[in-house]
């Protein structure tokens, strides 16, 4: 266990230095958590001011501590998803940690997890079980596939839920399907996790009473697939996979320059259509042209459009077409790289940054998106492993006697 490096919880610091309530102020969080879904949850719910304590294996860790050490010796993933949390190292397996965690969640207001399947209910932690205990407490279970059906027990990832959910058949070029570059089937369960919780603590106000939340990461992404899939309705071809270019519209996706660039433009109607062939190809008769006078037939004959676009843009600069773009009012956007994101005029313009400290020292983080004109965000610590453990048992009424003998057996 290392040592804490702060004096008073989190939370406590928070509460100190906002000006404002935040909406879940108050809210107290367990999460046996690891990867990236519940974190990812737990994460929005401490940016609304929810005290997160995040139950980690002493020694080892959440694992996608040791994913990488692209931050400043921290991993990616981590520094992400683990920001305004307190780490409590304990080993669930010994038996003094089942009346800490008891002791915990007397006080807790949701407990979430997204251990293996069935890990959760052998440590005495399924809901049935503990709203006897705790009847207002919301326990929410993230999984790849859902409690119950022929799947339940199966370990799920990222990338194999986006495989199993269809994701990869629509994604990719013509040639070979590809995955998403981001943890996208991690982020839906996430999302929906935390949406839902945020929904059973409205519900309890109403009830009195805490409910379960079951999350599949299947079926976050089944929800997401639904334009595909109903424009596969009944046997219908699906979409094809095309790469960085809309599957069912066109125009609508990158398209080089004279300058070797590229620029990422789309269309949405016909009225765009003839203001782009006016504007931006100067060919207004291309408005009319029986090939292309509808999106399904420029869908149909892509190949001879995208001939006569990359002929048109060629004599151009970047800064040509996009000023033709903008005239047009043609939506139209950059092929940016991750530098320059980092470096993106309208964040800054908008002062979307912050510092939050870490381990590391002071890391660079994104304001969560949803600004509300009541309150400002939670953005604090991503806390070392067991950062958190002496201060979290004090508060239990764990001497520093005691505190000190759980870290020397490994219990911390």
């Amino acid at each position: 266990m290392s040592t804490d490096k702060q004096s008073a919880p989190a939370h406590r610091q928070a509460s100190e230095g906002g000006s404002s309530p935040r909406p879940l102020d108050g809210i107290t969080v367990i999460s046996l958590e690891h990867a990236i879904a519940a974190p990812f949850c737990t994460r929005q719910l401490a940016d609304l001011g929810a005290r997160v304590i995040k139950v980690e294996r002493p020694g080892a860790g959440d694992f996608a501590r040791g994913y990488d050490e692209r931050v400043k010796g921290l991993a990616s993933h981590f520094v992400w998803t683990n920001r305004s949390k307190e780490s409590l190292a304990l080993d669930l397996k010994h038996p003094d940690a089942a009346r800490i965690l008891g002791s915990l969640l007397e006080q807790a207001d949701v407990l979430v997890q997204n251990l293996a399947p069935g890990a959760a209910a052998r440590l005495g932690l399924s809901f049935d079980a503990l709203h006897k205990l705790h009847p207002r407490l919301i326990v929410c279970d993230i999984s790849g596939y859902g409690e119950g059906g022929p799947y339940q027990d199966k370990k799920a990832y990222d990338l194999l839920i986006q495989s199993e959910s269809g994701f990869l058949s629509v994604t990719g070029g013509p040639e070979s399907p590809a995955k998403a570059g981001c943890s996208i089937s991690d982020i839906a369960a996430g999302m929906y996790a935390y949406s839902s919780i945020l929904s059973a603590l409205l519900l309890r106000e109403r009830t009195g009473l805490g409910s379960r939340l079951d999350v599949s990461m299947l079926e976050s992404m089944v929800e997401w697939m639904g334009f595909p899939m109903y424009y596969a309705f009944d046997g219908a071809p699906p979409p094809p996979r095309a790469g960085a270019a809309h599957a069912t519209i066109y125009p609508y996706g990158p398209f080089p320059v004279g300058d070797g660039t590229e620029v990422m433009l789309g269309l949405q109607n016909e009225r765009e259509w003839a203001a782009f062939c006016k504007t931006v190809l100067g060919q207004p008769e291309l408005a009319n042209d029986s090939r292309f006078s509808s999106n399904t037939l420029r869908v149909a004959n892509k190949e001879a459009l995208r001939v006569l676009i990359v002929t048109a843009f060629a004599s151009l600069s970047h800064e040509q077409v996009i000023e033709r773009l903008e005239q047009a009012s043609i939506a139209n956007a950059g092929v940016n790289t991750m530098s320059d994101v980092w470096a993106h005029p309208q964040l800054a313009q908008r002062q979307r940054w912050r510092e939050v400290d870490s381990a590391a020292g002071p890391l660079p983080a994104l304001i969560p998106p949803a600004t509300s004109s009541a309150f400002q965000a939670r953005m604090d610590r991503i806390p070392a492993l067991g950062e958190n453990s002496s201060a979290i048992l004090a508060e239990l009424g764990y001497t520093a006697e005691q505190i000190e003998a759980y870290a020397r057996q490994g219990i911390i």
